[in-house]
């Protein structure tokens, strides 16, 4: 089976992560995976490119509200899209990022291609901006799978006519390359770990603002994002108590540096880093909104924050750095939950089931 994903995007994020996860392991998925590609960031393409994934590239396109309306509507990239998937000889079209809904809905339907789409997130249909974009493209595709019970609990009461169409396929990680690492040595400052894109949603000013009320501890922020220059100018006045280590590629390192990850984002539909987190061996402490309580099962694998603000963020932080042993056993407990319930080998399986209904 031929599956094409169409990615229109400009940043790698959860979405990117998946495809590449899922594309790179045919024979977990029983189809063989190219990716259509419109993006303006060449590390998109070479991010691709280094996975050793099959890239149609459209080559650099522009990003902004005319360019999208021109693209999704007008009739030149349309007729590009559905080139590539005759050519490419293409029995699905996989659809991943809001970008992607109306262009690859149309070029689709010309090519007389079955659509999948992934909800990676619920955003694009409450924003006015988006949302009649997207509910035009949901009502025309073949599949719908959703990231986690969250998301699809969230399309199912949205757009009902989506039941029959909707499946939950939970991202996995790779248990075998994210596999715990030693403890971080007695005599280090307790640590918590970021992992995220820093973007106003991810709400990482909160965890900032909490290490004011947590004497001692440290704060590394892996990521990139709109957001860096504001939160860095935050976290000043905490000196070296908050680094920020950019990009990183393989988070691995920066997991092994810490005690514990911490998620603070608003509502998160399903976050790979809390699942990386977990599967080093390191609990996460999250707001529990979203996907959240779905795999931070409080006192267990993590600790879930019942109210979003910096002060009660603070309180867990305080209570969790106080007792590293028991952040250690949770840990071990967060690594045993994901082998039983992220493995990616388990998410291929699922998409490999999606594919195989609609042949």
């Amino acid at each position: 089976m031929n599956v094409v994903h169409v990615v229109v995007a400009g940043d790698i994020g959860g979405a990117e992560r998946l495809l590449v996860d899922l594309a790179s392991r045919p024979d977990l998925s029983g189809a063989r995976h190219s990716v259509a590609l419109m993006t303006p960031n060449p590390a998109l393409r070479a991010y691709f490119g280094r996975a050793g994934l099959r890239v149609i590239d459209r080559g650099p396109v522009r990003e902004n509200p005319l360019a999208y309306l021109w693209r999704s509507m007008g009739p030149i990239d349309t007729a590009w899209l559905a080139d590539v998937l005759v050519r490419e000889q293409a029995h699905v079209a996989h659809l991943h990022t809001f970008q992607s809904h109306v262009i690859g809905t149309r070029a689709a339907k010309r090519a007389g291609v079955k659509i999948l789409r992934t909800e990676h997130h619920v955003q694009y249909f409450l924003d006015a901006s988006t949302s009649a974009f997207t509910r035009w493209s949901i009502g025309r595709v073949d599949a719908v799978v959703a990231i986690s019970d969250y998301v699809a609990r969230f399309v199912a009461q949205t757009e009902p006519r989506t039941l029959p169409l909707l499946r939950t396929v939970r991202n996995g990680v790779d248990a075998d390359y994210f596999t715990p690492r030693p403890w971080p040595a007695a005599d280090r400052p307790f640590t918590f770990v970021v992992v995220c894109r820093l973007e106003p949603w991810k709400r990482v000013d909160l965890a900032i603002d909490a290490m004011r009320e947590v004497p001692g501890a440290q704060l590394l922020i892996a990521g990139d994002g709109s957001e860096r220059a504001a939160l860095e100018q935050r976290a000043r006045p905490l000196g070296d108590r908050v680094r920020f280590l950019g990009y990183c590629a393989d988070p691995r390192d920066a997991l092994a540096q810490g005690h514990v990850g911490v998620s603070s984002a608003e509502d998160e539909p399903l976050g790979l880093s809390v699942l990386e987190a977990q599967a080093a061996g390191r609990p996460v402490i999250a707001f529990a909104g979203g996907w959240i309580p779905e795999v931070v099962r409080d006192g267990e694998t993590g600790w879930l924050v019942k109210e979003r603000s910096a002060n009660t963020l603070a309180a867990t932080m305080r209570e969790v750095a106080a007792d590293p042993a028991r952040a250690q056993r949770a840990g071990e407990t967060a690594r045993a939950w994901v082998d039983a319930e992220h493995r990616i080998e388990r998410m291929c399986a699922g998409y490999g089931a999606a594919y195989a209904s609609l042949t």
